[in-house]
């Protein structure tokens, strides 16, 4: 009788591999080969799920956002402005060995996200994404809180954002002065310049 393969969770596996192989060796180490061998598989055996590379680089950078994604809406349900803010960034930031090694992968997926404009459009959906979540916690802790910080709510979405994606790279490249403690400090210091 011939054995019968699960093939979502075959690629699932494959992805996951592939995180990984790409936290641990970088881009350039994430060959089709290399992943195949990692997974346990026969050199070739990816070729029915990605076609491509470049077509695993990007399920397994939806693979990472989608496991942030699922972080975030547990850590804030039932929450709601500055309190829903603090809960995602504290999903974003690297704090612990997983998620450093998630931010190792987005800085590897960026880079080829430069050169190709499909991968962009996901990492621009992404983005979207988390922009439209943090300007309606801004905005409900703006009705409810009572801040009095100066920045509209499109300003300081964006310089949160940018302080969030900051800090997958600094982490990586200057873990000396971005430990989770110093991220965290950092983070609590940002946000109470949202508050005012």
């Amino acid at each position: 009788m011939p054995k019968i393969v699960d093939h979502d969770r075959r690629r699932a596996e494959i992805v996951q591999t592939t995180w990984r192989v790409i936290a641990q060796r970088g881009l350039d180490g994430a060959t089709l080969r290399e992943v195949a061998a990692e997974a346990g598989y026969a050199n070739g055996a990816l070729k029915p799920y990605f076609p491509a590379k470049a077509d695993l680089m990007e399920a397994t950078f939806r693979h990472v956002f989608a496991s942030t994604n699922a972080r975030i809406d547990a850590a804030t349900e039932g929450l709601d402005g500055l309190e829903a803010l603090r809960a995602f960034c504290l999903e974003v930031l690297p704090l612990d060995d997983n998620r450093l090694d998630e931010a190792r992968v987005v800085i590897a997926f960026w880079q080829q996200a430069l050169r190709d404009p499909a991968q962009a459009e996901v990492n621009d959906a992404a983005m979207a994404q988390w922009r439209t979540n943090i300007r309606a916690w801004l905005n409900a802790a703006h009705r409810t809180e009572r801040t009095t910080a100066p920045l509209s709510a499109d300003n300081a979405a964006e310089t949160l954002l940018s302080f969030l994606l900051g800090t997958q790279v600094a982490a990586v490249f200057d873990p000396d002065f971005n430990s989770p403690d110093q991220l965290t400090d950092q983070l609590d210091s940002h946000l109470a310049l949202l508050r005012g």
